[in-house]
């Protein structure tokens, strides 16, 4: 069975930088679509980023490519996050999540994922 495991989260000054982990385990062979995701209690939750393991562009639903850069370290099976610049309006619980390339994906969105970790709280104070 496939988990997911962030982390890296923490607090941070405005203007700070962090970078999140995700680790997965009982991967079977084949590419993954993948991604990040952050929600803010008592708001829906908002894709960050998301990537195809298999090769292709980072998808930024939010235009926020200028400051989170999503990498994918195929020998750890390691996700990442760099996020850079960061502002209070950051401050979420951020999700990896994941799905086989075998199955159909609907672009960078909640909806496509079925594979979820279980968040790393991230706040950026100004």
């Amino acid at each position: 069975q496939v988990q997911l495991v962030e982390s890296g989260g923490g607090s941070v000054q405005a203007g700070g930088s962090l970078r999140l982990s995700c680790a997965s385990s009982g991967y079977t062979h084949g590419p993954w679509w993948m991604g990040w995701f952050r929600q803010v209690a008592g708001k829906e939750r908002e894709a960050v980023v998301c990537i195809f393991s298999g090769g292709s562009n980072p998808e930024y639903p939010d235009s926020e490519k200028d400051r989170f850069t999503i990498s994918h370290d195929k020998d750890k099976n390691i996700l990442y996050l760099q996020m850079n610049n960061l502002k209070p309006e950051d401050t979420a619980v951020y999700y990896c999540a994941a799905r086989s390339g075998e199955r159909p994906y609907y672009g960078c969105r909640g909806s496509s994922f079925d594979l979820w970790g279980q968040g790393t709280q991230v706040t950026v104070s100004s």
